[in-house]
């Protein structure tokens, strides 16, 4: 696996992601917690071939979770929202 692979987990499939690829033609991924923008940005150009004109990045922190008496958080996660150049798609994002 290359090192862009390591940075771009997987993508973030939601209904409120959906909407905003269809809308704003911007694509959501998880991506690794010491992933830089700059590095986001070559890593999206490079597995997916489009330019990519601006990265926005967040950490996640892990929700409350309860199993019986037990309770423990969720991982905290990065999440890089990516604004890809207009008319460029990435045909293969969320594709069963």
């Amino acid at each position: 696996m290359s090192k862009y692979h390591n940075l771009i987990r997987y993508p973030s499939i939601t209904e409120k992601n959906t909407k905003l690829r269809e809308v704003r033609n911007r694509y959501v991924f998880e991506v690794a917690k010491d992933a830089s923008k700059p590095q986001i940005k070559e890593a999206v150009e490079k597995i997916f071939s489009v330019t990519v004109e601006s990265v926005n990045t967040m950490v996640v922190k892990g929700k409350l979770k309860k199993m019986g008496r037990n309770i423990g958080y969720r991982s905290d996660w990065k999440k890089a929202i990516v604004k890809v150049k207009e008319g460029q798609s990435i045909a293969r994002f969320g594709e069963v």
